[in-house]
């Protein structure tokens, strides 16, 4: 038992860089957001489609269920989107730093979904994430558009991520996954078609690289992704997990740093504000596990 749970600590590590990879894979694809994220999710979609057909999973879910899903694969859709756009429009590091405050859009959206109460300590946190975005403008100010669609991105996140809590309670990961990728493979056509330059052969024409880091992006980085994660929380505890996520933007910061070292130098003032951003992100998980264990107890 103990080894296995090292394997599935090993294995989550293993999923947050891949998370982190991510960012290095929109550096590398040479495409604009838009396409890059309907190539994504189209191909997602098809993978997930024969891993649904391998294991016989059952799809069929009501009517309103669908809708709600659908609602959920347009805010993850506009996720990439900003998200890769934050790096076309800045760098990998200031969209994974921008990416960080996710966790505190949640601490305000949750209470409005789920209707509880806001705790004082999250408004505290919030306060200072808001300095270590400061302290990165204003430092970064060329980087404007990228911090905007990396804060947008972060809401997007954490709405999706709220919504799709609600969802687990019904449906497997694997519907929800797979529902949501179609719907966003069709708000994003519906968009090309009408507000775009519609899908000309010149769409269709990219170089062999792109193809292939868009295929990993879509296998490795998406539809595994999302299936493994279901398969590690089984054995490792919500509250790890998240945690472990939240090293996500310091996997892929130092990897940057490392790939693209012209590119992603910064100034000092850019790691001062992320690491108050991150340390904080890290301390309100520590402090919301505290009071479930209390809760636990008494």
């Amino acid at each position: 038992m103990p080894n296995a749970k090292i394997k599935n600590h090993l294995h989550l590590h293993i999923l947050v860089f891949i998370a982190g990879f991510t960012a290095i894979l929109g550096e590398l694809i040479t495409i604009k957001a838009i396409p890059l994220v309907w190539f994504r999710m189209v191909m997602a979609s098809i993978l997930m489609f024969i891993y649904i057909k391998v294991v016989k999973v059952r799809l069929k879910i009501s009517l309103e269920a669908l809708l709600r899903l659908a609602i959920a694969g347009v805010i993850i859709a506009l996720h990439w989107i900003t998200f890769f756009g934050a790096i076309d429009e800045s760098n990998i590091s200031i969209a994974l730093a921008m990416f960080s405050t996710g966790a505190f859009f949640a601490s305000f959206i949750e209470p409005i979904i789920y209707k509880r109460k806001i705790i004082w300590y999250e408004i505290l946190f919030g306060i200072i994430v808001i300095i270590g975005v400061f302290i990165i403008t204003s430092s970064e100010i060329k980087y404007i558009t990228g911090i905007l669609l990396g804060i947008s991105s972060a809401f997007l996140s954490s709405l999706f991520a709220v919504l799709n809590g609600k969802f687990l309670k019904q449906h497997t990961a694997t519907v929800i996954s797979f529902y949501e990728f179609l719907s966003g493979v069709l708000f994003i056509t519906i968009y090309i078609l009408f507000f775009g330059q519609g899908f000309s052969l010149e769409f269709f024409s990219l170089s062999t690289s792109d193809y292939g880091y868009i295929f990993i992006l879509a296998s490795i980085c998406t539809a595994y992704a999302f299936i493994a994660a279901v398969y590690v929380m089984k054995v490792i505890s919500p509250y790890t997990v998240v945690l472990t996520y939240n090293l996500e933007p310091i996997y892929g910061i130092v990897m940057a740093i490392i790939l693209f070292p012209e590119k992603e130098r910064m100034s000092p003032s850019f790691y001062y504000g992320a690491i108050i951003i991150i340390s904080t992100v890290i301390l309100n998980a520590i402090l919301k596990n505290s009071r479930k264990l209390k809760r636990k107890h008494t």
